[in-house]
């Protein structure tokens, strides 16, 4: 999407009127996911993909129409298997796309100049309706029309971007405290960002859960551990790369990979694993570190961090025992407890029941 988004800034900037279709919904095979988008200029230029075949003709048809002066429109194409390949959906499918002008007051440049910085940042259009919103970084640039729909669509986008998931939302009917009752939109968001990262750091029978319930919340998932035997991708189904390797030279070979949404939990129980690479995820910009163990094993954890040269600092940092007071038992509630906390700390959460507290609930 970023070299769309540069053109589509470069027209933007030129005066240069164009259009943009871009994937609302897929089912079945689909060559693009939701968000990809194409765009189509004035002067009939044709930018990106939101199939790779056939369908782009019906879709600048389309864009050349609403360019004319024809409302934004949903178009939806599907095939059998049969016909598939001829129109660009490898082994059959359906996909759904909005085709709508963008104006002056979408603010692409905002968009580009995040890319540029890599800085996640979401683009929020209302479906059949103008206007844009940029939400990322606590920030938020342009307007959908109202300011209660813009801040429904901000919170909303906001959901979307920390799981860099793009798609469609509804947003609204939503009232806290003093703000106004938003009314109930559809919007899609086009998030620009990568995915957060779990670490999970021992192969043991509580990061199977684990892994799944991250890799379901958008996470990209790697699982590590030194012993091959435990370290078996067939056991993690939901992770992205399980890796037989120490813990710590695996860390400190890509440390620099790593940012604030990054989440490290060490599961191992043994701390000639657990130290080292603890000490690392420290003092790193990992945004979560948490470790699992009873509070005897927390003691003795921090003893020897302290002896291996982590400041006091650093371990405060540290989220031993790991998750939240759920009361649960076992593994799978485990997992839960421990992706509560990893939420509330990335969110801001007070991990409170939501009937003791006031303000924004769910959006989406």
């Amino acid at each position: 999407m970023r070299h769309v988004i540069d053109q589509a800034v470069a027209w933007q900037r030129s005066g240069t009127r164009f259009a943009m279709a871009t994937v609302l919904r897929t089912w079945g095979s689909a060559p693009h996911a939701p968000g990809a988008s194409m765009l189509v200029s004035e002067e009939g230029r044709v930018v990106g993909s939101v199939s790779g075949g056939c369908v782009e003709s019906a879709v600048c048809a389309i864009a050349e129409e609403v360019l004319a002066g024809a409302a934004p429109t949903v178009e939806r194409w599907g095939v059998g298997d049969e016909d598939a390949f001829e129109v660009g959906l490898t082994c059959g499918g359906t996909i759904e796309v909005l085709i709508r002008e963008v104006g002056p007051e979408v603010p692409l440049g905002r968009i580009a100049a995040d890319l540029a910085a890599g800085v996640p940042v979401a683009l929020v259009t209302r479906v059949g309706g103008g206007g844009g919103l940029a939400v990322g970084g606590g920030t938020v640039t342009g307007s959908l029309g109202d300011p209660q729909t813009d801040r429904a669509a901000a919170l909303a986008a906001d959901g979307m971007l920390g799981r860099a998931a793009s798609g469609l939302v509804t947003s609204g009917n939503a009232a806290y405290g003093d703000i106004a009752c938003a009314p109930q939109r559809e919007l899609l968001v086009q998030s620009f960002a990568s995915r957060p990262q779990l670490l999970i750091f021992g192969a043991a029978e509580f990061a199977r859960p684990l892994a799944g319930i991250g890799a379901a919340l958008g996470h990209h998932v790697t699982v590590c551990d030194a012993r091959p035997a435990f370290a078996a991708p067939e056991r993690f189904p939901g992770a992205d790369e399980v890796v037989t390797d120490r813990p710590d030279r695996w860390f400190r070979a890509r440390e620099d990979q790593f940012d604030a949404t990054t989440a490290v939990c060490v599961l191992t129980h043994d701390h000639r694993f657990d130290v080292p690479v603890l000490a690392l995820a420290l003092r790193s910009r990992a945004g979560y570190v948490g470790a699992m163990g009873s509070r005897r094993t927390h003691e003795d954890r921090l003893a020897r961090l302290r002896a291996a040269g982590t400041t006091e600092a650093e371990i405060a940092r540290l989220r031993s025992p790991v998750g939240l007071d759920l009361g649960g038992r076992g593994p799978e509630e485990t997992a839960v407890s421990i992706m509560a906390e990893i939420i509330a700390v990335r969110r801001g959460g007070s991990g409170l029941p939501l009937t003791d507290r006031l303000g924004p609930v769910h959006i989406v």
